[in-house]
């Protein structure tokens, strides 16, 4: 009988694989914003983009720095990076790199060194609406040693002086469009026009159709000159609803779901007991911090004993226990457990609602009818709790919060929207008017300039640059986000490194909840994913994933 069912298993299986050439369902839980690789940061994005583009350098599955476009990472060492003075005679650098002779975008046009400049001119225009301009603007020049060379001139050495992020631009498809009216730029680049253009792709596919905020096809890449991919087409879903995308995965509508943006933890968890005989169902922890960004200039939320006395009132090692089953860790920080700056030492706010009462007797607010809080002129102590619509983990985690509060006498009232909506309007315009909970994802050491920098406050005269949606401004942590990225000795950066989480935790501009273990789920014919664990998604190395023999 046992053999028998072994049979009947392994058959399954077999039908399961898709013949050699065939396409690859992934399931995701976001529709992009936009396709840009330069507006609106978003995981989804990343992912899809993944499959079509490649930046200039990245980290990989064993966090070290490695280039995709270059030949050679520049160092000191090798002669790549030279110390120069800048024309305001700071200490900076030059670095030289060569693109790959075997790049080229999909219409058949070598990628170039002019390419580079073209991205490096939308980045630093103020108008473009790019979100990491800072990256963009500390290159003062640009000098073209011959079609596939060039060397970047930056105002500063950094510790991690060598990594690039660059999303490169086709000069030849989208310079035009730019130069006409770079205010509107982001509104009429071919990326979101004409997605299907051949001409914006250099990766191992292209995108060929495009159905908004529904799904993705995509197609080998015919000028694609590196390992062949083992799909002839890859369909990206996204499915929104955390539970209609298990089902689908059950039912044979997707092959696959990404950890990044798929299945939480606790439904991976049971999942994998269900189905393990199908699925291979990988775990990886990652630097992935779920928190609830706040907007600070919100009168209610700009007193920070208001914000301790949110984080006091919170069970989050419950929560984590509960839900999680404990392998999440509660978060006092921005940096990840993972991470080797993560400050030992750092003040906490652990589960005390006695404390969290106190607090808000001192801001003001005293019980008043029906258990709700108000102040001396009547107002309740009423919130808006946003996050994307349809994850069905966070919206749990959000109703256990809301609950929470309300115990202390805080009304919460839920709003949530779509993550396409929620990452570019709401949060990329600060258009959410008090709390809002999501997930950013960084890499090794990765300094949060663009969200805790108050040059990084997205405003309409930047045309909405920048991630610091909360609009936190400190000065002397200003002074430290400078600090630290020029600060070489290892040891030196760590005191830096502390006093800047120090601040985070005492200010509270987001309420750390827990850091993520991604859930990814892939069917036992599928090879070669290897999950990172930070920014860079699976996707970077899709020409390496292959069926079993």
């Amino acid at each position: 009988m046992s053999g028998f069912h072994g049979l009947v298993l392994l058959a399954a299986l077999l039908l399961a694989i898709p013949a050699a050439g065939r396409e690859l369902r992934i399931g995701i839980t976001q529709f992009p914003s936009n396709l840009h690789p330069n507006i609106d940061s978003m995981a989804a994005k990343s992912y899809v983009l993944g499959l079509v583009q490649r930046p200039l350098t990245t980290y990989d599955r064993d966090w070290k720095l490695v280039c995709m476009l270059c030949t050679e990472l520049p160092t000191f060492e090798n002669g790549g990076a030279v110390r120069e003075r800048t024309p305001e005679g700071k200490e900076g650098v030059a670095l030289t790199y060569r693109l790959r002779p075997d790049l080229f975008w999909g219409d058949g046009v070598p990628v170039t060194s002019e390419d580079v400049r073209f991205t490096w001119e939308v980045g630093r225009h103020p108008l473009s609406g790019v979100t990491n301009a800072e990256l963009y603007r500390r290159i003062w020049k640009i000098d073209i040693l011959d079609e596939r060379s060039f060397t970047l001139h930056v105002d500063r050495v950094t510790f991690d002086y060598n990594a690039i992020g660059f999303g490169l631009l086709p000069a030849h498809r989208e310079r035009a469009i730019f130069a006409a009216d770079p205010a509107t730029y982001r509104n009429r680049t071919l990326f979101d026009t004409a997605p299907t253009d051949p001409g914006l792709a250099f990766g191992p596919y292209r995108i060929v159709a495009v159905t908004p905020g529904s799904r993705i096809e995509l197609a080998r890449n015919p000028a694609w000159r590196g390992p062949a991919p083992a799909f002839e087409r890859i369909i990206v879903r996204a499915i929104e609803n955390t539970a209609a995308l298990e089902a689908n995965l059950l039912s044979g509508e997707i092959d696959m779901i990404d950890g990044t943006l798929g299945l939480a933890l606790d439904q991976a968890l049971a999942f994998e007991k269900r189905h393990r005989d199908r699925f291979t169902v990988f775990f990886k922890p990652g630097l992935v911090y779920e928190h609830i960004d706040l907007r600070l200039d919100h009168p209610i939320l700009s007193d920070v004993r208001v914000r301790r006395a949110l984080l006091l009132a919170l069970d989050r090692e419950l929560l984590v226990r509960e839900l999680f089953e404990g392998r999440q860790p509660v978060a006092h920080s921005f940096v990840s457990p993972l991470d080797r700056m993560l400050a030992a030492e750092l003040p906490r706010w652990p589960f005390d609602p006695e404390r969290a009462a106190r607090l808000l007797e001192e801001a003001g607010w005293r019980l008043g009818p029906g258990g709700i809080r108000r102040n001396a002129r009547g107002e309740p102590l009423r919130l808006e709790f946003q996050t994307t619509a349809g994850n069905r983990s966070r919206e749990l985690v959000q109703q256990v919060l809301q609950g929470m509060w309300r115990k202390l006498g805080i009304e919460v009232t839920i709003k949530n929207e779509p993550p396409r909506v929620l990452f570019a309007e709401t949060l990329g315009k600060r258009r959410f008017s008090g709390m809002v909970m999501f997930a950013w994802i960084s890499s090794p050491e990765n300094v949060p300039r663009s969200v805790l920098h108050s040059s990084e406050i997205p405003r309409p005269e930047n045309n909405w640059s920048g991630q610091n949606y909360t609009g936190f401004a400190d000065p002397e942590v200003d002074a430290l986000l400078d600090a630290i990225e020029v600060e070489l000795d290892e040891e030196r950066r760590r005191g830096l490194w502390h006093r800047l989480q120090t601040i985070y935790a005492e200010q509270l501009p987001a309420l750390p909840l827990y850091f993520r273990a991604e859930a990814h789920v892939w069917p036992k014919w599928l090879q070669g994913v290897e999950p990172t664990g930070h920014l860079a998604p699976t996707t970077f190395w899709v020409e390496h994933w292959r069926i079993a023999s």
